[in-house]
């Protein structure tokens, strides 16, 4: 099977130029995506990309991650409605470095190919640094007609609500790092995702008019969930790549809660698993979806590859307590696993004489914090069994004091088995 034919199998290609895959079985090629530093760290949405780069890597050919300080700087109109805010330059600094970090980490893997070549880093940035405005004309604009640049999707769609020229001069820029890093690098294949279509294939055009060569391109599928609600979100905002602003253990529960329909696919187009053992977990998952086989491969596999092993474990540790956990098991968590786990529930905070003195679970419900809208409620809350202080039930006599702390400051509320509340003693 070639590289490309297990790609299609996997979800992974939508339009491809001809001659690619004929390309990679005959040579080692050095390939490239880009990725613009709009924020310090990558997003899961980037991975759908980030992979076609792995599974390049893993097949011996050369990686080449372009990170873009340059085009960063002035904003990719593809699959937007309306102009990126423009970055100051320390902000798009500290950005670059956080995403070199994580390509380079993700990007550590091992090859199964002839060759095992590390990843080159490069920034657009470095190339259009020193060139002037009409050396930028000159060089490169005369290349590519109105007409042919009106015709791209991207520009096409923000016609009528309006595209400054800035955004209008993004095809040109990213065009010409194809250019560039083909004639520097040898690159001569560029990925991304089918949004960049238009770009990537300015950028084959100025190889050809530029630099007399071919190139070559293909992209895969943007991503969508079954439900029709946008990948990459949960309800606390984007899912990160860096540990400080998605948890590890909030990275695994993303992809633990994955939907069926959506897990089959997931795992076929951000896992380096075999496709033969997929489809048996596929098939494994389907006699018995309760158990959530497919669902915790996928978790498992991403989180390695993002997070690595060490974290991954913590991750299952931490859901186990959660979820199926006592409260000698939760004491056994210090205060920085504990907001990690509790990362998003709503939190309430009592003063510390509130405690030392006792106060009725009762009016520490409904009246102190609000966690239910009255004291009639919690009554009846507790009454149905369903309130849990530090995961054990509690009864209406129960009164909570210094003894239900955790780490000496924390309590931790549940009402049945999905809603959690976290207060702190002040």
């Amino acid at each position: 099977m070639t590289l490309i034919e297990e790609l299609k199998l996997r979800g992974m290609v939508q339009d491809i130029m001809p001659g690619t895959e004929e390309l990679l079985e005959k040579e080692s090629v050095s390939a490239y995506i880009g990725v613009d530093p709009t924020a310090d760290s990558l997003h899961v949405g980037n991975l759908a990309t980030l992979m076609l780069l792995v599974y390049l890597k893993r097949d011996g050919h050369q990686p080449v991650a372009l990170v873009g300080g340059a085009t960063g700087m002035v904003g990719d109109p593809s699959g937007r409605s309306e102009e990126r805010t423009l970055l100051d330059e320390a902000t798009l600094q500290q950005n670059i470095e956080g995403v070199h970090r994580q390509l380079q980490a993700i990007l550590d893997i091992p090859s199964t190919g002839k060759a095992d070549l590390p990843v080159k880093m490069v920034n657009n940035y470095d190339w259009f640094k020193d060139m002037g405005t009409l050396e930028f004309l000159r060089k490169i604009g005369k290349h590519l007609t109105i007409n042919y640049m009106l015709a791209k999707d991207s520009v096409k769609s923000r016609i009528d609500s309006g595209l400054s020229f800035t955004e209008f001069s993004y095809q040109l820029i990213q065009g010409y790092d194809f250019c560039h890093l083909y004639q520097h690098e040898g690159v001569k294949l560029q990925m991304g995702g089918s949004d960049q279509w238009g770009n990537i294939t300015a950028g084959t055009e100025l190889i050809r008019r530029i630099a007399g060569g071919e190139a070559f391109a293909f992209t895969c599928p943007l991503i969508t969930k079954a439900d029709g609600s946008k990948f990459g979100k949960s309800e606390g905002g984007n899912i990160w790549l860096d540990a400080k602003k998605t948890s590890p253990y909030r990275f695994y529960q993303f992809w633990l809660n994955t939907s069926d329909d959506d897990a089959a696919g997931f795992i076929k187009r951000f896992t380096l698993m075999d496709l033969d053992d997929i489809e048996l977990l596929i098939a494994r998952h389907k006699e018995a979806p309760h158990l959530r086989e497919l669902q915790k491969a996928l978790a498992k596999e991403i989180t390695v590859l993002v997070h690595g092993i060490d974290a991954f474990d913590q991750a299952v540790v931490a859901t186990e307590i959660m979820f199926k956990g006592t409260k000698e098991q939760l004491q056994t968590l210090d205060a920085a696993q504990l907001l990690e786990i509790l990362e998003g529930v709503p939190q309430f905070s009592v003063p510390s004489a509130l405690l030392s003195e006792g106060v009725d679970v009762i009016d520490l419900l409904g009246k102190h914090t609000q966690i239910l809208p009255s004291k009639s409620e919690a009554t009846r809350s507790v009454k149905q069994n369903s309130i849990s202080i530090n995961m054990e039930k509690v009864t209406l006599e129960h009164q909570v004091s210094d003894r239900d702390l955790l780490n000496e400051r924390f309590i931790l509320v549940q009402k049945g088995k999905k809603n959690r509340y976290l207060v702190t003693v002040e």
